[in-house]
C-alpha cells in the first residue's frame, strides 16, 4: 500500500511515467500494482511575497521494508523523475506502524 504524494510535478507529467514506475515498484516490493496510490497534490508555494513554482517533493508513506528496499525504491523513483527533465527533487519516506494503521476500523497487524 505504498502511497506516493507528489508536489511540484504536474499530474500530466506523472501520468507519463505512472504505469512503468508502479510496475517496477511493485516488482521490488513483491506485491500487486493495485497496492500503490499516486497522488499529485496541488499547492501554492510562496516566497518573498510572491507565488513561485513548488519544489518537486515526493513523500512515500508505507510500511517499512528495510534500508536496502528503501534505497532501491528511491532509485526507481529517481530514474523515472529524471526522465521528465526535473534535475532536482527530494524524496522522504514516512513509515506507518502496523499497530497504528486501521483498515475499515480494524487494526492492520
Amino acid at each position: 500500500m505504498p502511497q506516493l504524494l507528489i508536489k511540484g510535478i504536474s499530474s500530466d507529467e506523472i501520468c507519463k511515467i505512472s504505469k512503468p514506475l508502479v510496475e517496477e515498484l511493485a516488482n521490488l516490493c513483491e506485491c500487486g500494482t493495485d497496492n500503490f496510490i499516486l497522488e499529485c497534490l496541488h499547492s501554492t508555494a510562496i516566497f518573498d511575497g510572491k507565488i513561485v513554482d513548488s519544489f518537486p517533493f515526493i513523500e512515500v508513506k508505507w510500511f517499512e521494508r528495510g534500508i536496502e528496499i528503501r534505497d532501491q525504491f528511491a532509485e526507481i523513483i529517481s530514474k523515472f523523475i529524471l526522465t521528465l527533465n526535473i534535475p532536482e527533487f527530494e524524496i522522504a519516506f514516512i513509515p506507518y506502524k502496523e499497530d497504528s494503521y486501521y483498515l475499515n476500523g480494524k487494526r492492520f497487524e
